[in-house]
């Protein structure tokens, strides 16, 4: 089991996973056995979720942008049936915060995109920072009322909607579509619209599909239960918030927030998580 691999094999392990490997592509690199590397993922990544639901607090962060991206956990939902259990199988939301200036993911959460989720994503963010923020987000409508629920008249939030290019036929199907048209909307308070976007959460999407293998697109990569979808997903926030080294920033987004004095290394992550689990 995962207690009984040596330090080192354990360090090696989630280095692989955080950098976009398969469990199937970390166990051939690490010869550690696939059981072995999904009770680790499971006890690091919940380890994971609470370091950083400790750590993320009182922050002193100003421009927010949040936006949710697509996943499945075990089947695509059109193969959903009858007698599924709709919480373990299915699409898979998740939910994700990222400060423009300092690049800290304060917060994220998994689930379906409804109202639930969206409300609780919000005011989990909420009750996370120290002072008035700038909210931007996509059209998606379930934001308007989970921002007016959790934030009140104490936050600033604009809508941007962009317009895309008919997706082509031919040769550059999975080509990126180009925008057409940037639509922004002041929604609450007295958001700065020039700098009410989406391009960093956007970003922040893309290093998720990069980062985390079992959300890489047309793959056969998938989560087969979602206790190992969760746990992948809060491995790689823990580890892009406080180990690794943001290129413009030239630190980590941890240290640029004020949240840590120092770059933490793949070992200090997986002995915090440990003990936090």
């Amino acid at each position: 089991m995962a207690n009984n691999l040596p330090r080192d094999k354990q360090i090696a392990v989630l280095s692989a996973l955080v950098e976009g490997c398969s469990v199937r592509t970390t166990s051939r690199l690490t010869g550690v056995s696939i059981p072995t590397i999904l009770s680790l993922l499971v006890r690091a990544g919940d380890g994971c979720a609470l370091l950083c639901d400790n750590i993320m607090r009182d922050l002193p962060l100003t421009h927010i942008q949040c936006d949710e991206i697509w996943s499945f956990v075990a089947k695509k939902q059109r193969e959903v049936r009858k007698g599924d259990d709709p919480s373990r199988v299915g699409d898979s939301w998740t939910f994700v915060a990222i400060d423009a200036d300092t690049k800290l993911v304060p917060t994220w959460r998994v689930g379906k995109r409804d109202s639930s989720t969206t409300r609780a994503f919000v005011a989990d963010l909420e009750s996370r920072l120290r002072n008035r923020v700038q909210i931007s987000t996509d059209g998606l409508f379930l934001y308007r009322v989970a921002v007016e629920e959790a934030f009140g008249a104490g936050v600033d939030y604009g809508q941007v909607v962009k317009t895309y290019e008919a997706e082509p036929l031919g040769p550059g199907r999975y080509s990126p579509p180009k925008v057409t048209a940037v639509d922004k909307t002041a929604i609450a308070g007295d958001p700065d619209m020039a700098k009410a976007s989406t391009s960093y959460i956007e970003r922040q999407n893309l290093t998720m599909r990069m980062g985390i293998r079992r959300m890489t697109r047309l793959t056969n990569a998938f989560s087969k239960k979602p206790e190992n979808h969760r746990a992948a997903i809060a491995l790689h926030f823990a580890h892009y918030n406080l180990v690794r080294q943001h290129q413009t920033l030239r630190t980590t987004p941890a240290m640029a927030a004020g949240v840590q004095d120092e770059m933490w290394n793949m070992g200090r992550l997986l002995d915090t998580a440990l003990e936090a689990a």
